[in-house]
């Protein structure tokens, strides 16, 4: 929930033009990681909570490749977007450490 509220932040700093389109998929992507997380382990099958995982990481990587976007673009500095880079980093790891969690116990 702190990538959605970092992500949330940076948004309003992007031009107009990219209101309905650049803003609007990154919105979608973040949004898309709790979500897909919470979906999962709610579900009681740990195959299905893993692929749900494995939809939350793709999210943050459609995220990430967002915000180089937003770099390569001129519409963020580095500075401006270390810290959701930092927490899409720490957030892959978890997921990551997660799904191989569930595989050992499912073996």
């Amino acid at each position: 929930m702190v990538l959605v509220e970092e992500v949330y932040s940076l948004i309003p700093q992007l031009p107009p033009e990219e209101k309905f389109a650049l803003s609007s998929q990154m919105r979608r992507a973040v949004v898309s990681v709790p979500s897909n997380i919470a979906e999962g382990n709610s579900r009681f099958s740990p195959k299905e909570f893993r692929r749900f995982l494995e939809v939350a990481k793709g999210s943050l990587y459609e995220l990430d490749t967002q915000i180089l976007i937003c770099e390569q673009q001129n519409y963020l500095t580095p500075t401006q977007t270390k810290k959701t880079k930092a927490l899409t980093d720490e957030l892959n790891r978890m997921i990551t450490k997660l799904i191989v969690k569930l595989n050992e116990e499912s073996d």
